[in-house]
């Protein structure tokens, strides 16, 4: 009688393909939760993340006495303002917007103030004093009366 020795690779059995078996189930699982992984950070990436800073809900309008400012060559503006305040905000002094509206103003040509496309960029740059003025509580700023002589 003779006696033959089957190696472990060449079982016919359904045993020896247990092993491929598990080791394409680990592949699958690992695959699997790799993309679960994946549609989870994308999940948080477009519907859970934090939103960058939000732009201030309008609050009251502050409006403030017209004042008379000097121009050059004789000439003088007389200019109404009112400031936008973020909601929540307390009630400003107006005195820091009326100081930066007289800086900005006095002293320039009639023909530097009269121009609508002058008139804008004055106003973007009182704008970007009064915020600075006033640590953010002012949005924006309203001219409500100009008139130059």
């Amino acid at each position: 009688m003779s006696v033959t020795t089957i190696k472990p690779d060449q079982t016919d059995s359904p045993g020896g393909d247990v092993t491929e078996e598990k080791k394409g189930g680990k592949k699958k699982l690992v695959v699997l939760a790799v993309a679960l992984l994946l549609v989870a950070a994308a999940g948080y990436w477009f519907l859970l993340r934090p939103s960058g800073p939000t732009e201030p809900e309008p609050g009251a309008i502050l409006p403030l006495e017209s004042t008379q400012i000097n121009l050059a060559s004789g000439h003088y503006l007389k200019l109404g303002i009112a400031l936008q305040l973020v909601a929540g905000a307390e009630e400003v002094d107006g005195s820091k917007a009326l100081d930066a509206a007289i800086d900005l103003f006095s002293g320039r040509s009639i023909d530097e103030v009269s121009k609508a496309a002058n008139r804008k960029h004055l106003k973007e740059k009182l704008n970007a004093e009064l915020e600075e003025a006033y640590e953010g509580e002012v949005m924006s700023v309203y001219f409500t009366e100009f008139v130059t002589q």
